[in-house]
């Protein structure tokens, strides 16, 4: 394959993946958009295939196209990993790791692993981003990030777990709130009289909430949706209602005394996970392999309290 490749027009080609057009990546290159469009199209030549397709105003990889990018993205992590090794063998002293995670644990990474290694590592650099499910697998898929954190991905042969444990959704509510006089798991019928806030379908935790009110034929009267972990800490330390999430996710935003965590008796809110995942299969870097080992370390003795 590399006897094929040009490397200047794989280089344009990836650029356009990140821009999302011909022209955008014509941009970043101080490039003309033609001599883009022609170097993709000597490139689809040698690889015998076509690459890219319009979609709207941008274009984007076809099955091929995604093959080629995987090999690229491949080739360049094995090189990173080698001069990596070459450069820290025995000690870690330098390098770049790519995290992706729940916007739920971005807290609670910030208190203890990540806080604690870059504390004892301050010339790595790390970029920390925040996704939903299906952007983490993609993100770690495509080996665009070295760990990811989330609840509940989906079987992928692609992902290795690392570390999962139960995550449990529980509410939570201001100690004063009337639902923790119940003194004993809560079905959702004893949510309904009040107000309630969750997060946006395109997260785990919101699916299993959505099977648990089919289940137990319920409609939950959910006066906030949101995307962030926050904003349910806020609105339940507010005294607007309970906050549905899961104990990694709330338990850092809950310092407030007056706040506490119910348990909930559906079962389908209980066979949550969250895992610890990279590539399977791919080689990781002395320090993103060091920072793994330490959020598995820490999130371990942490489920345990």
């Amino acid at each position: 394959m590399d006897d094929k490749l040009d490397a200047r027009r794989v280089r344009y080609f990836m650029q356009v993946l990140d821009s999302g057009s011909v022209r955008g990546a014509a941009e970043v290159l101080d490039m003309d958009p033609s001599a883009v469009s022609r170097a993709i199209g000597t490139l689809e030549e040698e690889c015998g295939a076509r690459l890219l397709e319009r979609r709207g105003r941008g274009v984007v990889p076809t099955d091929a196209g995604q093959l080629l990018a995987g090999y690229v993205r491949r080739q360049h992590s094995q090189k990173q990993h080698l001069f990596a090794q070459m450069d820290s063998i025995q000690k870690i002293e330098r390098g770049h790791i790519d995290i992706v995670a729940g916007e739920g644990y971005v807290d609670w990474l910030m208190r203890h692993s990540l806080r604690d290694f870059m504390q004892a590592h301050p010339k790595i650099t790390v970029d920390l981003d925040v996704g939903s499910t299906d952007e983490i697998v993609r993100r770690i898929v495509d080996e665009r990030a070295h760990i990811g954190l989330l609840f509940q991905p989906p079987k992928d042969e692609r992902l290795r777990s690392h570390h999962s444990h139960p995550q449990p959704i529980l509410a939570m509510v201001l100690a004063s709130h009337p639902l923790t006089k119940l003194g004993r798991p809560l079905r959702l019928t004893d949510l309904q009289p009040y107000a309630g806030a969750t997060l946006h379908r395109d997260f785990g935790v919101r699916q299993h909430i959505e099977a648990a009110e089919v289940s137990e034929g319920v409609r939950l009267n959910t006066l906030l949706t949101t995307t962030s972990f926050t904003a349910l800490g806020r609105f339940a330390a507010a005294g607007l209602g309970y906050a549905l999430g899961t104990r990694v996710a709330l338990t850092p935003r809950t310092d407030n005394a007056t706040l506490v965590e119910l348990p909930m008796k559906n079962p389908l809110l209980s066979q949550g996970c969250s895992h610890i995942v990279s590539r399977h299969g791919r080689m990781l870097s002395p320090a993103a392999a060091e920072l793994l080992r330490r959020i598995v370390q820490d999130m371990t003795a942490y489920m345990a309290q």
